[in-house]
């Protein structure tokens, strides 16, 4: 199974399988093996011994019971597989588990970090202002109070309202319409995990220009031909100019005028007040900068950053790993800075390793010093603890 993953989805009291999603060079495992990954499971539950994890060599299995009735098993040969991952993994499909697109999306490898952060991804846009004006009046005029606008499934601007779903319902919507086919419009059928979790809601897309989708959350009416034909070009044509700049800055997900330092080849910035995240693989604004980050690639920027996520969270906040209570008010994660920013540098690659005290370092910690500053501006949100960025920048 090298360099794949395996999700099993198994009836708790009968053992039968429900369904199988794989990913990467996986193959499909045959009954028996799937048989023995339950029947261990099981074996420790009358026991009463909770088997919740193991690993081999070149393997991670978790397990994880819903209900009483649903068991679902994940096993991975990837590098950056953990428990925290696993855990947060299995949360997310279960409660997306009637969407095998949903499912998929969240076991490949994508340019989105929510699903292990549990923050919202977000793109900081310079015209925020003027589009969340657009977006309010537009949500009005169609009768609801839950309203989003999306660059390639991440966040730019959405209402009050939006942002009162719990931090995983927020992410799922997100990754769900990162996942669909484009279209022009779509109405949707989904079940909020929380907040609705057997009356079904309407999700309403349209697709502004390709890549930026404007979302609606709604009961019966209005009709989706009702707010396509009557509403959006007629809310979203006088800023069509700023919905063209959203596209422009997605893959960096931060102003322009931001400059960083040409060591940082990804970074990874979080606001746990707000359950937002800026994540990028793409730090640089000029080519010839984003060209210096060719020495590691895209995928090892990103399972880096995840990895040195991973490393922090259960290191330093190990409150926030919590199972039983996976959506905390901020309040009430005493461990939790407000924001975290992880860079990775193109000069130190083993980015677990001492940063050494020279000239050159000196600068660049002033550097990133600054470059923190103006990106938690970018957010909104003053640092409470810099316990973790004084460690990353030193």
């Amino acid at each position: 199974m090298a360099g794949g993953l395996q999700l099993l989805c198994l009836s708790t009291s009968s053992g039968v399988p429900l369904y199988c999603r794989s990913k990467g060079e996986s193959r499909q495992l045959s009954f028996s093996v799937i048989g023995s990954l339950n029947g261990v499971h099981m074996f420790g539950s009358n026991q009463d011994v909770l088997l919740t994890s193991t690993s081999t060599d070149n393997c991670r299995v978790c397990w994880r019971v819903f209900h009483d009735s649903i068991t679902l098993i994940v096993m991975s040969s990837e590098e950056d597989a953990s428990d925290l991952y696993f855990g947060r993994l299995l949360e997310n499909v279960f409660n997306a588990m009637a969407c095998y697109k949903l499912i998929d999306s969240l076991l490949a490898a994508s340019d989105w970090i929510g699903d292990l952060t549990m923050c919202v991804d977000c793109v900081a846009s310079p015209d925020a202002a003027v589009l969340q004006e657009a977006l309010d009046v537009f949500v009005a005029a169609a009768e609801s109070n839950f309203g989003c606008l999306m660059v390639m499934g991440k966040t730019v601007v959405a209402t009050e309202k939006w942002w009162r779903l719990t931090t995983q319902e927020l992410v799922l919507l997100a990754l769900l319409v990162g996942s669909l086919a484009p279209n022009s419009s779509r109405d949707y059928p989904i079940y909020l995990p929380h907040g609705s979790p057997t009356v079904p809601h309407r999700l309403l897309t349209f697709q502004l220009v390709p890549g930026v989708d404007v979302c609606l959350l709604c009961g019966p009416t209005p009709s989706l031909q009702q707010v396509q034909t009557e509403l959006v070009e007629r809310f979203w044509s006088p800023v069509l100019e700023c919905l063209k700049t959203c596209l422009r800055v997605h893959q960096r997900s931060f102003l322009a005028s931001i400059n960083l330092h040409h060591s940082i080849v990804g970074l990874l910035l979080i606001n746990r007040e707000q359950n937002k995240n800026i994540f990028t693989l793409q730090p640089h604004a000029d080519e010839s900068s984003q060209q210096q980050g060719a020495v590691l690639l895209p995928e090892r920027r990103r399972s880096v950053l995840r990895q040195f996520y991973t490393l922090a969270v259960s290191a330093y906040f190990p409150a926030d790993t919590s199972e039983d209570q996976p959506d905390l008010q901020p309040s009430r994660r005493p461990f939790w800075p407000m924001s975290l920013c992880c860079p990775i540098y193109q000069q130190s690659p083993h980015v677990f390793g001492r940063w050494e005290e020279t000239r050159a370092s000196r600068k660049t910690h002033a550097g990133l010093e600054r470059t923190y500053k103006l990106l938690v501006d970018s957010v909104g949100s003053e640092p409470r603890s810099l316990a973790l960025r004084h460690y990353l920048l030193h």
